[in-house]
């Protein structure tokens, strides 16, 4: 049972993300989560189409039940590159084999982008946080066209980029990074604070079968969605991954934010590949940098039964 003081002095948050399988449950965790005062859900380009994405999340927000929730729509394509997408991983709508319906609240009006400067500047210093589960499109552009959200911004927490494990869209690159590099080089060199759930992290938590059907046993619309989403990625990583069990990528930022007992971390500078054709992509991750001025966190280890009970935890709300 959560106490009044937790739901009380809830966390102000904003979700970036281009709503796929992953991202769609950790939407759902953090919609179910009473920490959490979501501001708002921006959408860009990734895993399917600015436009796909836009619909994905709506249809997520409306599963959960949570369309106060405002869905502000952003941009349509990275900072340089052609776009580049996942369906391959996520399904031709992005949503697995979820049955596909048009949501009935809209997108709210403006542009993410605009959002983000907004409800930085409007709110105390550092008092708002952000979850980056997708290319870092929206929050780059930002970041350019008001710095000064830089030094106001809470803590960053973002899946992408990998170390030791290399890549899952090219050898050398993760899709969130690959999808818009110059985008990430413009955050990760911006000084902001940033926590970074790489592939080095998140490859640690594995859907098993067993996981995945503990979710589905829950039997609430969050879970029962969340229980097709992994299987559906069950699916996909049998026959692209060599029979491995699925990574559970997007979530984790989510179960940080929440638990962060649960993952251990170490000081480090980040920088991205942008004019390699071969290597575009690749974060290069220092840890040779000095801890108290260091102002990116690289996630090393996750206790994924932790993160597994607190998925279970908040689904079967």
């Amino acid at each position: 049972m959560l106490s009044d003081k937790v739901q009380v002095n809830r966390q102000a948050l904003i979700i970036d993300c281009d709503t796929g399988v992953d991202d769609a449950v950790a939407l759902l965790l953090a919609f179910k989560s009473p920490e959490f005062d979501i501001l708002g859900v921006c959408t860009t380009d990734g895993n399917v189409s600015a436009e796909q994405v836009a619909r994905n999340t709506r249809i997520i927000r409306e599963i959960a039940g949570r369309e106060d929730v405002p869905v502000v729509i952003g941009c349509p394509r990275p900072i340089v590159r052609d776009p580049v997408e996942a369906g391959h991983f996520h399904g031709e709508s992005g949503l697995g084999d979820l049955e596909i319906f048009e949501p009935r609240a809209p997108a709210a009006l403006g542009h993410a982008v605009n959002f983000i400067i907004e409800q930085v500047m409007s709110r105390p210093p550092e008092s708002v946080t952000l979850a980056v589960t997708g290319p870092m499109t929206n929050l780059a552009v930002a970041m350019v066209m008001q710095p000064e959200i830089i030094e106001r911004l809470g803590p960053v927490i973002i899946m992408g980029g990998a170390r030791s494990e290399g890549g899952n869209i090219i050898a050398s690159a993760e899709f969130n990074v690959f999808a818009d590099p110059h985008a990430a080089q413009v955050v990760f060199t911006s000084g902001c604070p940033i926590t970074v759930l790489g592939l080095d992290a998140t490859h640690q938590v594995r859907a098993t079968a067993e996981r995945r059907a503990a979710v589905r046993s829950l039997g609430t619309p969050a879970a029962r969605t969340a229980g097709r989403l992994l299987d559906f990625a069950a699916g996909v990583a049998a026959e692209l991954m060599d029979g491995e069990d699925p990574p559970l990528h997007d979530p984790c930022t989510i179960a940080f934010l929440l638990r962060p007992e649960l993952f251990a971390t170490r000081a480090c500078a980040v920088l991205v590949e942008t004019g390699s054709p071969l290597t575009i992509g690749h974060t290069a991750v220092e840890f040779r940098v000095d801890p108290k001025t260091a102002s990116i966190h690289w996630v090393t280890r996750v206790d994924a039964d932790g993160v597994f009970d607190l998925l279970l935890e908040r689904l079967a709300l």
